[in-house]
């Protein structure tokens, strides 16, 4: 057994936790990873407040074991809602991205835990600051949105600058990957390719059929696909999303659906409209109109398996992943060979 600072932290068997992948964390994935000794992670930007508290109490249902949730603070009023709920329902672990937590003392108070998401040193070191009991440190390897440093050098970075957990995501799929974060630093890994590449994932059978086949050269990154760099598996429908041009038509389809898939009135929509365009969100309205177009094509892949049309986030590790596995299967055989990984590293010390 390999314990850390975050199996201490957030009581976890396993330095692993899945990736809060929206869509595709339901909560039967998210309560299988903590069942097999892992943290779960349930996405719930793809919910509406009511919506996310069902599937607080269903993951509920399904685990004893300690989970959360991850929520994109950018949603505005949205966001804040959906917060509530997870205080109200003493979730035991926030996690957060794209924005600044106002929510972190409320969620101490009841003793649960906060992380903060980043793809930057500086960013980084203002969790911190502000609070925050953990952080996610995401490289450029990782599927959908990331920056363009590497998990190798920035992770060692961060590990040199801050004294809380740090979990590492982008590029991880075994054990070997795990031991080696342990050594840059990392008190665990985050995974969301290749969790969703088991048999309790909800991903559509040909996304998954065509992820195994593919190589780490596979994928795309572009900000084309939502909006923001993000990297997707390489199809060609992605190639040709990155040779085209602005999706106009496609904009206001998937805007008028992303307003009725969060069940907002026309002044909440609009709301939400300024709110991303304002100059503190760094997310033009250009970038809100490309990610409608991206949440048709993306639910497209997940939910339908259309690859002539639908585009599916997956990062490097797909050169790395050949069976689909059970959730447990796949975290026992990660700790056995990070465990062996260790000892014969050690082994090699004079």
């Amino acid at each position: 057994m390999i314990k850390t600072p975050f199996t201490e932290l957030f009581g976890c068997k396993h330095p692993i936790m899945l990736a809060g992948m929206n869509w595709v964390t339901t909560p039967e994935l998210v309560a299988a990873v903590c069942n097999a000794g892992a943290l779960g992670i349930f996405a719930t930007a793809r919910c509406t407040p009511d919506e996310a508290r069902q599937n607080i109490r269903k993951i509920r249902e399904l685990t004893d074991k300690p989970f959360g949730i991850n929520q994109l603070l950018i949603l505005g009023q949205v966001a804040r809602d959906v917060i509530d709920v997870a205080i109200e329902e003493k979730v035991p672990v926030i996690n957060y991205t794209l924005g600044k937590p106002w929510f972190i003392d409320q969620v101490h108070a009841y003793g649960g835990k906060v992380i903060g998401t980043t793809a930057y040193v500086k960013h980084a070191v203002k969790a911190e600051q502000l609070g925050c009991d953990a952080i996610i440190v995401t490289g450029a390897e990782a599927a959908a949105h990331g920056e363009e440093a590497t998990t190798l050098v920035m992770l060692p970075i961060i590990a040199s600058k801050v004294k809380i957990p740090i979990i590492s995501a982008g590029g991880y799929g075994s054990g070997r990957g795990l031991a080696a974060a342990l050594a840059l630093g990392a008190s665990a890994i985050s995974m969301g390719t290749r969790f969703a590449l088991t048999k309790e994932s909800m991903v559509h059978e040909n996304f998954k059929q065509l992820c195994l086949k593919a190589s780490e050269n596979d994928t795309i990154v572009s900000s084309k696909f939502d909006g923001m760099r993000g990297r997707a598996l390489k199809t060609p429908v992605t190639e040709r999303i990155v040779k085209g041009g602005f999706p106009l038509v496609e904009a206001f389809q998937g805007a008028f659906e992303t307003k009725q898939y969060l069940k907002l009135n026309w002044p909440q929509f609009i709301g939400l409209s300024f709110k991303m365009m304002s100059a503190d969100s760094e997310h033009p309205i250009w970038v809100q109109a490309r990610q409608a177009a991206g949440f048709r094509r993306h639910t497209m892949a997940i939910y339908d398996g259309n690859t002539k049309e639908g585009i599916y986030f997956a990062g490097q590790i797909l050169g790395a992943c050949d069976d689909v596995p059970s959730v447990k299967e796949l975290i026992d055989r990660i700790m056995v060979e990070a465990e062996a990984t260790i000892k014969k590293n050690n082994a090699a010390i004079a």
